[in-house]
């Protein structure tokens, strides 16, 4: 077979977000868009020549397609070598830790996250780098002016490759490796748990439940929790990726993984109950009648990390988003190590993990990951959760609340307001950010605003600069309000509000969320002029 060189024109839309370009399935189905795409990333991968991509996906709806013609793709660009997860299947932490295993130049990570799937629903394409993690921005911003002026694309006239069975193929002279997803990234995570007190957890009659949203997770939670783990048959739910995701949205939170919240608020709850997304990157943790948020989740892996093999010998540093609580932060300084608020995309999280800066980070989003990859890693975490409960022989739930007594409690929500109008989110983040200067000193609903900003990043270790990630807006009575626009949805756009307060003391430390934050959010709504900007007078997703 011979490569071709298709003649096209640009689509003005194709600007990649925190997390890859992400669009409606029927926008990706247009004439050329993908090939589009796909070219600008491969132009700005250098010394392709010859080197090993991966290539895979969610297996979400238009999955298989965009494998084969991104396999076609890298054939006709030159590339020596692609990996393929078998079915075209990858979860994004295991895309990053193939990329690194194999030292593989890049990938293609197909996915739109914790975003609907199916004809209708959401797709995504991301390039990740050598290292294994989201491209940099100015990778990206590279990716993007390179679709502004790409005028044609290469492609193999090669048939379709089987993806559904392990062995290698060759196209164009490239070699095609279908391998098994979840081997190498199994292989990982032996290396930073301990297995045995883990099956020996298990076996002592401790029950949990994983929900994997029909989504991507489900074959590697199978494979680890039940295959080699002993946990019990059906512990994994909802375990075959689909398409649609079974009509599920795969958003691990209260709202859309409903299910297993009532199951362990219920009278019979397991010990431990667990959940991730579409693309296997977030996780959601809920103890037996308590929901950990994930701002908590982070702060308390950071506690205990060093009860598991991988990370015994403590961490170099701990960061977080900087919409997620500070419980990390107070972490952080009492082991004496640093912490470090970025802004949300977990490539910001790239350099201080390659630098040695930072063992493990987060993100409110339900992110939380370590060195280990350069992904977050929605069942690494439920693992860490495991191995700390086997090595500690505590409750989850107890785990929990011995951590607020230690530390206090940042009570934690976010609103979103999804879906809105972009001229009004804009016209309400400008009114913010011309706020910010005269906000010092004033009080709002009975609070008293001890410092406002529009966050700027500088990174410290290239010294890169990322500027207006969000208003923030501090108050004297240890309360925080952050707004920022959502930088990974598919239409319009979405307003995060997040809410905290933190709370040392010990009678006040299981009070009503929406209780101790009720001021909060009245003031978050009248500073920013929600409802009178938007039309929306109340969220769409509270969590």
């Amino acid at each position: 077979m011979a490569a071709k060189q298709v003649t096209t024109t640009p689509f003005p839309d194709q600007k990649p977000g925190t997390s890859g370009l992400r669009k409606k399935v029927p926008v990706f189905r247009q004439p050329h868009y993908v090939e589009n795409f796909v070219q600008a990333i491969l132009d700005c991968i250098p010394e392709r020549e010859g080197a090993t991509l991966v290539i895979g996906g969610d297996g979400r709806f238009f999955n298989r397609e965009v494998v084969q013609i991104a396999i076609k793709m890298a054939a006709a660009n030159g590339l020596g070598r692609v990996l393929v997860g078998r079915d075209g299947l990858l979860s994004t932490p295991a895309a990053s830790c193939v990329i690194r295993k194999h030292g593989a130049i890049g990938g293609i990570v197909l996915s739109a996250s914790h975003n609907p799937g199916g004809p209708e629903g959401d797709f995504g394409i991301k390039y990740n780098g050598a290292n294994g993690g989201p491209a940099p921005e100015s990778v990206t911003g590279a990716i993007f002016a390179r679709t502004k002026a790409i005028a044609a694309y290469r492609i193999s006239d090669a048939p379709d490759l089987d993806l559904g069975t392990t062995g290698t193929h060759e196209i164009d002279g490239m070699s095609v490796e279908i391998i098994d997803p979840v081997a190498d990234y199994a292989e990982l995570m032996r290396a930073l748990f301990d297995f045995e007190a883990l099956e020996k957890l298990f076996a002592s009659g401790f029950r949990m439940r994983f929900d994997a949203l029909s989504a991507i997770t489900g074959p590697y939670a199978k494979a680890i929790l039940e295959d080699t783990l002993g946990a019990a048959p059906g512990t994994v739910v909802n375990g075959e990726p689909k398409p649609d995701f079974g009509g599920h949205h795969p958003d691990p939170n209260p709202v859309h993984a409903h299910e297993l919240y009532d199951l362990m608020h219920g009278p019979d709850a397991p010990d431990f109950g667990a959940a991730s997304d579409g693309d296997g990157d977030r996780n959601m943790i809920v103890a037996p009648g308590l929901f950990v948020t994930p701002s908590d989740s982070l702060a308390i892996l950071a506690a205990h990390a060093h009860r598991a093999p991988g990370y015994a010998g403590g961490l170099s540093g701990v960061a977080r988003s900087m919409p997620t609580s500070r419980a990390a932060d107070r972490v952080a300084k009492k082991l004496g190590i640093e912490a470090f608020e970025t802004p949300t995309g977990w490539k910001f999280f790239g350099n201080l993990l390659d630098a040695g800066r930072i063992t493990l980070c987060g993100e409110e989003s339900a992110g939380t990951g370590s060195n280990h990859v350069r992904e977050k890693d929605g069942l690494w975490a439920v693992l860490l959760w495991l191995n700390i409960l086997a090595a500690t022989g505590q409750p989850a739930q107890d785990l929990v609340r011995a951590h607020w007594a230690e530390f206090g409690r940042d009570y934690y929500t976010r609103h979103d307001y999804e879906e809105i109008d972009s001229d009004a989110a804009k016209r309400l983040m400008d009114g913010l950010r011309a706020k910010v200067a005269s906000l010092p000193g004033t009080t709002i609903g009975g609070m008293t605003v001890k410092e406002a900003d529009d966050f700027r990043y500088v990174d410290p270790v290239d010294g890169s600069v990322t500027e207006a990630q969000g208003v923030r807006v501090t108050f004297a009575e240890d309360a925080r309000i952050v707004y920022r626009l959502s930088g990974t949805g598919t239409a319009g756009a979405t307003l995060r509000v997040y809410l905290e307060r933190y709370e040392s003391d010990p009678a006040r430390l299981e009070q009503p969320v929406a209780e101790v934050l009720a001021p909060v959010v009245a003031v978050a709504r009248d500073l920013a002029e929600i409802e009178a900007i938007t039309g929306r007078a109340e969220p769409s997703v509270v969590t």
